[in-house]
């Protein structure tokens, strides 16, 4: 049974759902859990996210949040054990700071390098080792973003940890390699945790889809 009332309607292979699963676990909430076809939005998911249509979308007690990055601070500051948050306004600053820089600038540039044309390939790619050099940096010397322990940062960058790798395998390009010894030790450390294994969507099944989608978007460019 959820806990308080908690959904959460969720697509299988989006990482930005998955963070709230994660998240929910992390605190030990119970939530009942809606998986929407994406191709097909079902009422519910257009009447509360009727700007973005898209999910993530946490329904706690009646009450709608969207957007992953917004839910996971809802779900920190509602459920206040195990925080996912530093404790420390500067530090929280700081991680919003490095999780925004994951999903509005590095996760694009990593799009269009597995995805761009050939002409604007080569730059794009360049910027994208330059953005995962960053990461390496704010890594250094620690396990996890948050320090000893899985944070909101590590939360949010599940897209490289886990997708990422499943985009270069689908497209057969490498960007993030052993080129990147602390992010790669991060990402071992990351997706073996117990609780991060079962918010992981299957290898195979995840690789096909997306290769699946990639042929589909260069047949119609």
């Amino acid at each position: 049974m959820a806990e308080e009332g908690v959904k959460l309607y969720g697509f299988w292979l989006s990482p930005f759902s998955r963070r709230v699963e994660l998240a929910l676990k992390i605190k030990g909430v119970e939530y009942e859990y809606i998986e929407e076809d994406l191709q097909n939005k079902s009422p519910e998911l257009l009447q509360y996210n009727p700007i973005h249509k898209k999910v993530p979308v946490l329904i706690h007690n009646g009450k709608v949040i969207v957007e992953s990055q917004v839910i996971l601070e809802y779900i920190d500051e509602t459920w206040k054990e195990n925080p996912i948050m530093p404790q420390d306004p500067y530090e929280r600053a700081i991680a919003r700071f490095w999780a925004k820089f994951i999903d509005e600038k590095f996760f694009p540039s990593f799009r269009k390098a597995i995805l761009g044309g050939e002409t604007e390939v080569e730059k794009v790619i360049e910027e994208t080792k330059e953005n995962l050099k960053i990461l390496e940096k704010v890594l250094e010397g620690k396990n996890f973003f948050g320090g000893e322990r899985i944070g909101f940062v590590d939360i949010v960058a599940n897209t490289i940890a886990y997708w990422v790798f499943l985009f270069q395998e689908a497209a057969e390009k490498e960007i993030l390699t052993e080129e990147f010894p602390i992010l790669c030790n991060w990402k071992d450390k990351y997706i073996n945790h117990n609780i991060i294994k079962e918010t992981l969507p299957p290898k195979d099944k995840s690789v096909s889809f997306f290769r699946a989608r990639f042929a589909q978007s260069k047949a119609s460019s």
